[in-house]
C-alpha cells in the first residue's frame, strides 16, 4: 500500500478523533530504532496538536536500566493518567548519572510517549495508537552515531546490542498501527502491520491525498 503524504496539522486533526485509551487521555506511542527521528517527529506533532505534552522515555531510563523502566512508567505515569490526575515522574540526568528532578504530565486530550520501547507489550494496552518510525536499524544507528559524535561512541557500542536484545524479546513494529517515514517535505504515513484486517481501509479514504507542503 502506498504512503499517504499528509500535512501534520491535518494529521493532528485525525489524532484528536482517536478513542481515549488511558482514562481521559489519548496516549500515542512513537517507537523506532535509536536515531530514527522519534524525538523530532514527536516535537513537531506536539506543536501541530497545539502543545500536546510529550513524555520522553529517555527520562525514565538510566545507564544501569536502559529498558527496565516499565514499573516507573506504570506507577508514576499510567496510573495517575488513568484516574484523570496529573502525573509526576522522576527524570534521569544522563551526565550526573542520577534521578534528580520531577516533572509533571497533565491528563491532556492527547499525550505523546516517544522512545525506544514505547510500543512494548506492557504499554500497548494503554495506547490509542502505536506509530513506528520506518527507518532501518543500521541506518538509524549510523545517523545517531553521527549526531552524537565521538564523545558518545562508547555509549552507542553498548546501546546497540541492548536494543537488539530488547526488540528480539519484545518487538514493537509488528504491532504498529501506522508506519511513519521522514521525507524531504515532511512525513508520510502508511497503515502498519498491527492493523486488524477488519479495520483496514483505502489510504485515501476521507483524507486525501491532500496537497503536500
Amino acid at each position: 500500500m502506498s504512503y499517504l503524504r499528509e500535512p501534520l496539522d491535518q494529521y493532528a486533526d485525525r489524532v484528536r478523533r482517536w478513542p481515549v485509551s488511558c482514562g481521559p487521555v489519548r496516549l500515542v506511542g512513537i517507537d523506532g530504532h535509536a536515531g530514527s527521528g522519534k524525538s523530532t517527529f514527536a516535537t513537531r506533532l506536539a506543536e501541530a496538536l497545539g502543545g500536546a505534552p510529550v513524555l520522553r522515555l529517555d527520562d525514565l531510563a538510566s545507564h544501569d536500566a536502559l529498558f527496565e523502566w516499565t514499573d516507573r512508567l506504570r506507577e508514576q505515569v499510567l496510573a495517575p493518567l488513568r484516574r484523570g490526575d496529573t502525573a509526576h515522574y522522576e527524570t534521569y540526568d544522563w551526565r550526573a548519572r542520577r534521578f534528580d528532578a520531577v516533572r509533571e504530565l497533565p491528563p491532556a486530550d492527547v499525550v505523546l510517549v516517544e522512545g525506544v520501547g514505547a510500543g512494548r507489550r506492557a504499554v500497548r494496552p494503554h495506547l490509542a495508537r502505536l506509530l513506528w518510525m520506518d527507518l532501518s536499524d543500521e541506518t538509524a544507528w549510523a545517523r545517531g552515531r553521527a549526531r552524537d559524535g565521538a564523545a558518545q561512541a562508547d555509549f552507542w557500542d553498548g546501546w546497540i546490542p541492548a536494543e537488539r536484545e530488547h526488540f528480539a524479546r519484545d518487538p514493537s513494529r509488528p504491532f504498529a498501527d501506522e508506519l511513519v517515514r521522514e521525507c524531504p517535505l515532511g512525513y508520510e504515513m502508511r497503515e502498519g502491520p498491527g492493523v486488524a484486517p477488519q479495520n483496514r481501509r483505502p489510504v485515501t479514504q476521507g483524507e486525501g491525498p491532500p496537497a503536500v507542503r
